[in-house]
């Protein structure tokens, strides 16, 4: 298969915490989930290290991420995780007294958010191995070991051909992390094409919420071709992914310089991260962590893309366009969660009770009104009624963006409405955003009905995600066909 034929798609995978089990209000002090944002309280500060260690607590910004920061078994796990526990031992040396040490608090923010989230206060250090860029320089001071350096390599599915250098990239689609130092060298590249009469790489920048490893996982299930990452992700996940493949011959950085981020006006903190960090090796603190804690836990994810899942959507499309259109609802946002019920599949039954494409039970489909689902078109009416009747009834605020809309109108499809709105009061106990389901609402839904209805939102996401990108890219292609056309380029 050429790496130009196959349609890149994307998805959110939402799910950082595992093993992660119901606890009651008093364990909750404790826990680490919590004590996540219970510690910050919405604090706005730009101050230096000094007010830091009076206020006792140092706020790093971090990614949720199975390289970087997540949960497992109950405790903050991954690279920078290990790395600012190494920091906060150093900063208390010599201090016995628990009440006087100075705590690193983690606040988890999407990757595109990182370097905003420090300048406007909401963070101190920005917890990751950011490549050091010319762009990035202007707005934040890098703090980086001597041997941080890193090459931003292609990787890709195992049954991708004809990519013998860059310039085999000229014309195709490579998907990569939003807001990474891959788009403005990619973007670099495209520069030099043009100058030599080449087509551009179309260059997709993920969701918000995906993160490089996630984008390896896609490659590696061929939903997406290709993608560039930092050499040493891709060595450490190329363990776990046995379809990708890593082209070191093919990079389009070498040599680059990584480290943690602060804000330019912080020179006490500067001063003892640059004592603290040349200490550590960014290799050492990962070994086999990834090996041992992700493989057996991770999903490994499908493409509803592919030629069997678009045959079986062909023979339903009609009925999930005329009744998303109905009830406004974008009806590619009802296949997704059809796809996440049932695979489209009509015969599929729960051992519930649940039945057909939308995996209803039957008292819920008589409650509005549908007394038979057994029939394909019914049972997707019902659907999406339900649907309707919940968004109308719970979660009609303004406040809610259409996205988290969506979000909650799923959960409380997959768990009712009553557990939904309590999880929204948990939220807001935990000074998280109970309007935002995405990193605020499902963190309280872990707490409240575990793993469940968290996998359920975020693989709909995931594959509304799917579907929105490969109409958005088609259109992309037609109307770059429709330019080379109109210059003359064939």
């Amino acid at each position: 298969m050429s790496f130009k034929s196959h349609l890149s798609i994307a998805f959110l995978l939402a799910v950082f915490c595992f093993g992660f089990c119901t606890a009651t209000s008093a364990q909750e002090q404790d826990d680490p989930l919590v004590k996540v944002f219970t510690d910050i309280v919405a604090l706005d500060s730009t101050e230096d290290l000094s007010a830091m260690k009076e206020r006792k607590f140092i706020r790093a910004l971090v990614t949720l991420s199975m390289t970087d920061f997540f949960i497992y078994n109950g405790q903050p796990k991954g690279l920078q995780a290990e790395l600012l526990q190494h920091y906060e031992n150093a900063l208390n040396k010599g201090v016995s007294r628990r009440e006087l040490m100075t705590r690193v608090a983690y606040v988890p923010v999407p990757f595109s958010e990182l370097i905003p989230a420090l300048n406007e206060g909401k963070g101190d250090i920005v917890a990751a191995l950011l490549t050091i860029t010319p762009e990035r320089e202007k707005q934040v001071k890098f703090i980086s070991g001597h041997r941080w350096t890193v090459n931003e390599v292609l990787v890709t599915n195992k049954s991708v051909e004809g990519i013998k250098n860059l310039d085999d990239l000229a014309g195709g689609l490579v998907y990569v992390l939003r807001g990474s130092s891959y788009v403005e060298h990619l973007e670099k590249l495209n520069e030099e094409f043009a100058s030599r009469m080449m087509a551009p790489v179309l260059i997709v920048e993920a969701d918000a919420n995906l993160l490089s490893e996630d984008i390896i996982e896609l490659v590696n299930a061929g939903v997406v071709d290709m993608t560039f990452i930092d050499d040493f992700k891709a060595e450490l996940w190329a363990q776990i992914f046995p379809d990708i493949v890593i082209r070191e011959d093919i990079q389009i950085s070498t040599g680059g310089q990584i480290g943690w981020a602060i804000r330019r006006n912080n020179p006490e903190l500067e001063a003892s991260l640059k004592e603290f960090l040349p200490q550590v090796r960014k290799r050492s603190y990962l070994g086999n962590m990834l090996a041992d804690r992700y493989f057996g836990t991770t999903k490994w994810i499908r493409n509803p893309m592919d030629e069997l899942e678009r045959q079986k959507l062909e023979g339903f499309m009609l009925f999930f366009k005329e009744y998303g259109d109905q009830y406004g609802f974008d009806w590619l946002a009802i296949v997704a969660q059809a796809y996440q019920e049932s695979g489209l599949d009509h015969t599929s039954k729960s051992r519930a009770g649940a039945v057909g494409i939308m995996q209803l039970l039957p008292s819920t489909a008589r409650y509005i009104g549908f007394p038979d689902v057994t029939e394909i078109e019914n049972n997707i009416h019902a659907g999406v009624k339900y649907l309707s009747h919940l968004r109308e009834h719970y979660f009609s605020d303004p406040e809610l963006t259409e996205v988290d809309r969506f979000a909650f109108t799923w959960a409380a499809y997959n768990a009712g409405p009553n557990k939904v709105r309590k999880m929204r009061v948990r939220a807001k106990k935990m000074e998280l955003d109970p309007n935002k389901w995405f990193q605020n609402v499902e963190y309280a839904a872990l707490r409240i009905v575990g793993q469940e209805t968290v996998t359920y939102v975020a693989n709909i996401y995931k594959y509304y995600i799917a579907y929105a990108l490969s109409r958005e890219l088609l259109n992309k292609k037609a109307v770059q066909l429709q330019a080379m056309e109109a210059s003359g380029e064939k």
